[in-house]
C-alpha cells in the first residue's frame, strides 16, 4: 500500500534516495524495485533488520534491476549520518507527526536533499485524523503515537521556510478513514470487533486484489476522505560540477 507516487518523483534506476521513517519498509522496497540506490532510514533495529532480509530476498528473487543497491540503517531522523547534498530523492512517510521536533527533522530532510533534486512528505490529513482523535483518546495518547495534526497549508509553510518548493499535493487511503474512525469509535485495540474484522477484510481483500472498482472509487473518495496528504516538493538549485 503505497502512499507515495513514484512517477510524479521520478524514481529510476540510479537514483540515490533515502526512505526517512521507513518502518516497515513498504516505500523502500518501491524504490528498490525501480532500481534506486536506496537506503532505508528508521530508529527501530527490528523494523530495519527485517527490511534488510527483504531487500536480500527481493535480490535472489530478481525482483529488482541488477543495478539497483539497497540497505538498512538504524539511527535518530533529527542527527541523519549523511553528507549534505548527499540524495537525489528524500521520502518522510507518516513520520513528522511523530516526532516533537519537527522542524528540527524538516532541516535534516533539507540539508541531506540536492539541489534540484526532490521529495515527498506524508502526514494524516487533518480533518479525518481529527474525528480520530474526537473519537478516542488511545489513537494518540500511546508511546511514540501522532503529537500533531497538520493542516495541509501549515505544513506547506513548514517546508517552505526550510527551503522547499511545493510542487504538487494529493491524498491517499479514502477506504482507510472509516476503518479507522471505526477501530476508534469501538476501541482502538478491540480487533475482534466483528464490524472491525469485516472492514479489515475488506481492506486485506483490496489491497491483495486491487479490483478496478475499489480502485476507482478510493481514487474518487480521495479528494474527499483520503486518510493521507502527500505533498511532493523541490529543493532550488542544481548540484555543482566537481
Amino acid at each position: 500500500m503505497l502512499t507515495v507516487d513514484f512517477d510524479r518523483l521520478g524514481v529510476g534506476v540510479g537514483t540515490k534516495a533515502i526512505d526517512i521513517g521507513a518502518g516497515q519498509g513498504r516505500h523502500s522496497f518501491e524504490m528498490f524495485r525501480r532500481g534506486a540506490d536506496v537506503i532505508a532510514f528508521d530508529m527501530s533495529e527490528s523494523d530495519m533488520t527485517d527490511v534488510g532480509v527483504m531487500f536480500d530476498a527481493m535480490m535472489a528473487e530478481g525482483q529488482v534491476p541488477a543495478s539497483a543497491k539497497a540497505r538498512s540503517e538504524v539511527g535518530d531522523a533529527l542527527h541523519l549520518p549523511y553528507a549534505d547534498n548527499s540524495f537525489d530523492v528524500v521520502l518522510m512517510s507518516e513520520i513528522l507527526e511523530h516526532i516533537p521536533s519537527d522542524d528540527a527533522a524538516i532541516a535534516e530532510m533539507v540539508r541531506v536533499l540536492r539541489p534540484g533534486g526532490v521529495a515527498a512528505v506524508t502526514v494524516p490529513r487533518y480533518w479525518p485524523e481529527k474525528v480520530c482523535w474526537a473519537l478516542s483518546t488511545p489513537y494518540h495518547e500511546v508511546e511514540g503515537g501522532h503529537v500533531r495534526i497538520y493542516k495541509a497549508s501549515e505544513l506547506a509553510a513548514k517546508l517552505g521556510k526550510a527551503g522547499l518548493e511545493v510542487t504538487g499535493t494529493d491524498h491517499a487511503h479514502a477506504l482507510h478513514s472509516p476503518y479507522w474512525w471505526l477501530k476508534c469509535a469501538v476501541g482502538v485495540e478491540n480487533n475482534g470487533n466483528p464490524l472491525v474484522k469485516a472492514y479489515h477484510k475488506l481492506l486485506v481483500w483490496d489491497m491483495m486484489s486491487a479490483p478496478a472498482l475499489t480502485r476507482v472509487g478510493e481514487q474518487v473518495l480521495n479528494p474527499v476522505i483520503g486518510k493521507s496528504v502527500a505533498l511532493y516538493l523541490r529543493k532550488p538549485g542544481v548540484t555543482e560540477a566537481v
